[in-house]
């Protein structure tokens, strides 16, 4: 094994490890494992930034630094303490601390992350007299605190912050849908870019710059301003920009439409202004339409995808809604696959369509279901009476 290859920590959402697995086995990824939202793998600096650039469904990538097993805060404190903090940070820079907690006897996140700050400024104030200060929102270097029972992991971030800000949204509407999510959905669906592509409620956009970002092979964040690592004493300017110019050498031409459909003009402008900031606008087509007042517009197979209202912060007659869908689906739409997640599994009885899948996926902390129903050119019974004849 390659002395320069380290391992690092890919985080992901709940339900979204299979596919993030995925996505390094195709960027060259090493010993890969699947955990609980999460993927580990080992690679060198340059994979850590073609990682942060490239990956779709990642929220972070942390790089390990330092394991060892905790009694007490007290075994925290001195472990922590003991480290060789100067390698990392200067007492003229900023850090700050984040801390996940699965443990009965450490059960405060948030006292784990003052204790794991304490000892790091006292040991820069023991050994060379001045601290660095903590900086919540723009670090110089934001550490990462895991406790697995008694298990604790120090990890370094090196995207900052979390990898859905894109730097393609500016504008964001009631109820915006995370950019991973987003990707991870389009991915689950099987949409491949061999087809249009339709989100009937796009809100601020997100479904569709993400589905033109999958079928041209743009890396996600190759529009965000900043990563964590390009504050790190080792960062290496020309390396990154060599991975980036490689990535964009893998770009691929996208021969259909995405379009986006709101009846909110708000919501058409906002879309408007980020597909042009992720400079999309050859690709996606935004324009003011209420979906159940629209039939399909285009030749041949149609990928419907969307996320419509949950009712969880827009208050909507939920039966009606989805009953509404459900004949707009039928009645308007033939040969489409249309997909649609939602946290509302009592509201999909009224949609009057049976899903031919159904994949639990979660928004935020909301359970839901990422739910398909294939719209036949004629009618199911029709097309197979007929194969039956062809027989």
């Amino acid at each position: 094994m390659r002395q320069d290859n380290f391992k690092m920590v890919a985080k992901t959402l709940h339900g979204f490890e299979d596919l993030l697995e995925d996505e390094l086995k195709r960027l060259g990824a090493m010993d890969i494992r699947k955990g609980t939202r999460n993927v580990t793998f080992r690679g060198d600096k340059g994979f850590m930034y073609k990682a942060n650039l490239c990956l779709r469904t990642a929220i972070k990538i942390l790089k390990p630094i330092k394991y060892f097993k905790i009694k007490n805060e007290q075994d925290l404190y001195d472990q922590v303490y003991n480290m060789h903090w100067d390698k990392y940070l200067t007492h003229e820079q900023t850090f700050a601390i984040d801390a996940t907690v699965a443990s009965e006897q450490f059960t405060h996140s948030q006292f784990i992350a003052l204790k794991t700050k304490d000892a790091i400024a006292d040991k820069f104030r023991n050994t060379q007299g001045k601290r660095p200060n903590v900086d919540i929102k723009f670090p110089t270097l934001r550490i990462h605190v895991h406790i697995q029972n008694n298990d604790c992991s120090i990890s370094l971030d090196s995207s900052g912050g979390s990898l859905h800000k894109r730097g393609y949204k500016t504008a964001t509407n009631i109820a915006p849908i995370n950019e991973v999510l987003a990707a991870g959905l389009v991915m689950l669906s099987g949409w491949d870019g061999q087809s249009d592509l339709l989100d009937p409620m796009c809100g601020s956009g997100t479904i569709a710059i993400e589905a033109a970002m999958i079928a041209c092979n743009i890396p996600p964040n190759i529009n965000r301003k900043e990563f964590g690592f390009e504050k790190w004493q080792d960062w290496d300017v020309d390396l990154f920009e060599k991975i980036e110019e490689s990535a964009l050498k893998k770009i691929r031409e996208f021969h259909h439409d995405i379009y986006g459909y709101d009846k909110a003009p708000s919501a058409v402008q906002k879309a408007k202004d980020n597909v042009r900031n992720a400079n999309l606008e050859d690709y996606i087509k935004i324009r003011r339409a209420d979906f159940f007042e629209t039939k399909k517009e285009t030749e041949g197979k149609l990928h419907i995808l969307f996320n419509p209202p949950y009712g969880e912060r827009l208050h909507i007659d939920m039966e009606n809604f989805y009953a509404d869908i459900g004949d707009t689906l039928k009645q308007g739409y033939s040969a489409t696959d249309a997909w649609f997640i939602t946290s509302n599994l009592e509201a999909l009885k009224f949609v009057g369509l049976r899903p031919s899948r159904k994949i639990k996926v979660f928004n935020g902390k909301l359970e839901s279901r990422l739910v398909k129903y294939e719209m036949y050119a004629g009618s199911k019974k029709a097309k197979f009476q007929k194969k039956n004849t062809d027989d």
